[in-house]
Order: C-alpha cells, then sequence, then structure tokens
C-alpha cells in the first residue's frame, strides 16, 4: 500500500463512482488483498489484483475502517500497450510493484476475461467467494467489452450473453441488488433478470462485491423510450400501463418473499422527521427552494398527523430508486423488466435494505414521466403538450399498477404527496450542485407541489376524458450532461445495470448506479 497511495490519491478522486468528491484523501487503509493472477515480475503476462481499501477523509464518512471502502481491480504490466494507455492508473516508485504499471484491470480484455472464469468455477480464492446460481452453467470464451457510459459502478458485457456489475463502494451486509432479484428467482417472478453467479468478501463483515445476470439483448431502456414518444408526439399510456402492471407485480413478489411490517405512529413520525430534515438541509444549500419551505414542510407534517391519528401503512421491500431509466421493454414482446434494485448508492445498505411504503418507488416512477416531459425541449407550440403527455402517463401509470396490485395509489394522496415531494427536494439539491442548467425542471414541480390545491395530494385519479391530439416535439435531446434526467450519462439501453449516477426522480440515465 505505501507505494500505491501516491498514485491512488490522485487517480481515485476523479472517477465517477468515487463518492468523496471535495475531501482531500488522507490516507488508505488496506481492508484485503488478493492476487487472482499472480504479479510476478518480468515476462509479457499481465497480473490482477483485487483490493479493497478505505480512502480516509473527513469523521463524518463512517464506513468500514472509519472511512469509504472502496473496490479495486488492478492490472500490473511491465509495459503497458497503447490500447490500455487511457486505463493508467500510474507507476509505482517504490515496493513490490516498483518499475511495473498499474492500471484499471476491467479495461483489459484479458482480466475482464479472467474475472468471468473465476465465476464459472466457484470457490474461495484468498479473500474473495465466488458463487454460481445452482442448475446454471456460464460458457466459456466470451468476449468481454466495458460499459463505457458514466456509472456509479463499472460493467462489463461477456459476447451478447451476461452483464457483470462490480460494485465500486462497498458496504458490509448483502447488496439489495443481489438479495432481492434472488428472493424474485426463487418466488418464480420473471420481472427481473435473475442472478446467475455472484462474488463477495466472506469475511464477518460480508460484503457484495459483483454481480452477473443475463444480458438483455435488444431491449430498450424505458428512459429513452418516453424520449422517443415525446419526440415524435407518440402514445405512450400503453406503455405506461404495462409498466405499471410491471411494477405492481414485482411488489407482489417481494411482499409475497420477504418480511413485511406495518408502519404505525412512531414509524410514520420519524419517516416525516426524516423527510423534514432533507427539506431544511437542501433550503439551506439551494436559495430558489426557501420560498416554498413551508407549503412543502405541510406534506410532511400532515402525515406525521395521521400517524398520531392512528393511521397505518404497510411496508415491505422494495426497489428503492425506481425511475424510466431503471425500466426495460424487450422488443420481441414488449414485456417490461425492472433492474439495478441497488437503491441510491450514497446510502448505506442496511437503510437500503428496510421495509418501506411502495409508495416510494411509485412517486419515483411518477416523478421521471415528469422529468422526461420537461426535459424534452418542446417546440414553440408543444410545451403544453408535453405536460400533458407526463400527466396522461402518470395516471395510466398508476391505473396499470391497480389493475395488477388490487389497490390504486392514489388512493392515498397524503403518503404519495409526501414522497413526490420529498423526490423532488432531492432532485432540486441533485440539480443545483451537479447540473445548475436543469433546476428549473425540478423547481417546476416544487412549485406544483406547494400550491394550496395540491395539499390532499397530487396523484388523485384522473377523469376519463378524451385524450389530447398527439402533437410532435421539435427535439427529445439528452440536455446537459449527456442526459436528460438527474444524474448525468447514460448507461446504455440494453443492460440490466442500470447504476448510472445517484438519480434523483428520473434519475441516472440520466440514477444508481
Amino acid at each position: 500500500m505505501p507505494s500505491l497511495v501516491p498514485l491512488l490519491r490522485e487517480w481515485l478522486p476523479h472517477q465517477r463512482w468515487f463518492a468523496g468528491k471535495g475531501t482531500p484523501i488522507s490516507g488508505f487503509t488496506l481492508v484485503s488483498a488478493t492476487e487472482l493472477l499472480p504479479c510476478g515480475a518480468g515476462g509479457a503476462s499481465p497480473g490482477l489484483l483485487h483490493l479493497l481499501v478505505t480512502a480516509q477523509q473527513s469523521p463524518s464518512r463512517t464506513q468500514i475502517g472509519g472511512g469509504d471502502c472502496y473496490q479495486l481491480l488492478l492490472g500490473i504490466r511491465s509495459v503497458l500497450p497503447p490500447q490500455l494507455a487511457h486505463a493508467l492508473i500510474g507507476r509505482p516508485a517504490g515496493g513490490p510493484l516498483h518499475g511495473r504499471t498499474v492500471y484499471e484491470a476491467l479495461y483489459d480484455p484479458r482480466l475482464a476475461g479472467l474475472l468471468l472464469e473465476r465465476l464459472r468455477v466457484p470457490g474461495r480464492l484468498g479473500a474473495l467467494r465466488f458463487t454460481r446460481a445452482p442448475s446454471t452453467s456460464i460458457p466459456s470464451g466470451l468476449i468481454p467489452r466495458p460499459v463505457t457510459a458514466e456509472q456509479s459502478n463499472s460493467s462489463v458485457v461477456y459476447g451478447d450473453a451476461y452483464i457483470l456489475k462490480v460494485f465500486r463502494r462497498v458496504g458490509t451486509g448483502v447488496n439489495p441488488d443481489l438479495e432481492l432479484p434472488l428472493a424474485l428467482a426463487h418466488a418464480g417472478c420473471d420481472r427481473v433478470p435473475h442472478p446467475t453467479a455472484w462474488f463477495e468478501s466472506p469475511s464477518a463483515e460480508s460484503m457484495t462485491l459483483g454481480i452477473l445476470q443475463p444480458y438483455l439483448r435488444g431491449s430498450a431502456d424505458g428512459w429513452q423510450l418516453a424520449l422517443n414518444s415525446l419526440a415524435v408526439g407518440a402514445d405512450f399510456t400503453g406503455s405506461a400501463r404495462a409498466l405499471g402492471r410491471a411494477t405492481a407485480e414485482v411488489h407482489t413478489a417481494l411482499a409475497d418473499a420477504l418480511p413485511t411490517a406495518v408502519l404505525r405512529r412512531r414509524q410514520i413520525e420519524l419517516l416525516a422527521a426524516g423527510m423534514i430534515a432533507r427539506l431544511d438541509s437542501a433550503a439551506a444549500s439551494v436559495p430558489a427552494l426557501r420560498p416554498y419551505r413551508n407549503p412543502l414542510r405541510a406534506a410532511f407534517d400532515n402525515l406525521a398527523e395521521l400517524g398520531r391519528r392512528g393511521r397505518t401503512w404497510p411496508a415491505q421491500r422494495i426497489h428503492g430508486d425506481l425511475h424510466l431509466g431503471q425500466t426495460l421493454r424487450a422488443a420481441r414482446d414488449g414485456r417490461w423488466a425492472l433492474i439495478d434494485f441497488e437503491g441510491e448508492p450514497a446510502r448505506p445498505i442496511v437503510e437500503r435494505r428496510r421495509v418501506q411504503p411502495v409508495a416510494r418507488d411509485i412517486a419515483g416512477m411518477l416523478r421521471s414521466f415528469d422529468y422526461a416531459a420537461r426535459a424534452c425541449r418542446p417546440g414553440p407550440d408543444s410545451s403544453a403538450w408535453a405536460l400533458e403527455w407526463a400527466k396522461r402517463n402518470r395516471a395510466a401509470y398508476c391505473d396499470g399498477y391497480a389493475e395488477a396490485a388490487g389497490t390504486d395509489p392514489r388512493r392515498e394522496p397524503e403518503l404519495m404527496r409526501a414522497y413526490e415531494t420529498d423526490k423532488a427536494v432531492y432532485e432540486v439539491l441533485y440539480e443545483a450542485r451537479h447540473r445548475p442548467d436543469w433546476l428549473p425542471v425540478p423547481m417546476a414541480a416544487i412549485e406544483r407541489l406547494a400550491r394550496p390545491e395540491n395539499a390532499a395530494g397530487s396523484t388523485a385519479p384522473p377523469s376519463r376524458g378524451r385524450a389530447p391530439k398527439a402533437r410532435p416535439t421539435s427535439e427529445a435531446g439528452p440536455g446537459p450532461g449527456g442526459s436528460a434526467a438527474p444524474g448525468g450519462g447514460s448507461a446504455g439501453p440494453l443492460r440490466p445495470d442500470a447504476g448510472a449516477l445517484p438519480s434523483p426522480g428520473a434519475t441516472p440515465r440520466p440514477s444508481s448506479g
């Protein structure tokens, strides 16, 4: 580690998945080191070194060892080939790797292929344990290619058969992105790609490190499909309704497969208090939010008051970061799948594994429709149509959910308004910090949610009037940052890993991850 510290201190803060930007790294602590391929001196063959390290920063970042824990896959070569020049981390000035070149291993087809081989043959290697799902087999010789879009994790596609998500910032406990798809597989739910293999650190503080899943070739990203609909003025309500049904099927299967609970007065008060704290923190950072603080807080106060009056809500395991970019629609039959169950990567795993009302997922999707409409750069006479598009598709999504779940989320307006407001506040803070030009998008929702007429909830069941005639918008471009939803770059439409950026509302692909 002493010889690697100068290199990592310079390289790590520039990685998209590094969570501690803006705070200097004071040092590193080695959690574990495993040679997946020996890194002996000399020769043209590369070595592969797996590290778990904690980056020491401010006292507030208190994961393993007092800092955030990161997974690093380091390639070691005497001479780096020109095609891997972009993956360079540096050359240690001393220690056992003196004179060698250290680089990001996932860009090296040989080393990425070795990682797949470890998953093909389950077992223990050093500080790592590789597991393959029962009754599955993984063919050899699949050509790897890294997913180059910015993400909060790293992904490699093998042939057109599998995609491996490698978690970068890791925490103790089973990652929900493994736990929930495994539970859904056991329950027979086919709305989620089932894990084929995974690897983890099996120590006392077990950590999920990577997951291999089927690559859904030919599927289209829900976020891009929505933008395409807006671009040509096409109807999307049928797809939105089907997506609502898919979401309800996943929620029902999760409730059957995993423990559930009932939120009572104390839990509801704590839920509302957390929303209020996030609002206060965001308002302190974003002056544009301050005039709306009191009317927005009313949604959270109303939720707490209902809890004090004896109102209860069921809670269960949910997706945790649901938006259009976390969905894929198959080209063959139009069937929707939900992906990336990691939750918001910035939150501790223990928090992401808590039971919650399904309203949180639903509110995230409703915000995503709104984000798409406001991000499409409408022509001079089509702005109203884009907003009507969002309204119609929000309603269609809820209709589909109600059909499959047997309960209409709009019948809980206070809970829905609180969650949608909380999500919009998160979006405001995200955009203010990362994409100021996009701040008007969530601020439009803030203005709507703060109006007195929305005090009873913003998602009441719609009337059954005629749908407006579609008008084409002039452009559905990606907008600033290369994407049209909070979070920035897209991870691409064809893989069960939407872990792009931590996402607000419509999030990353705009999200997680």
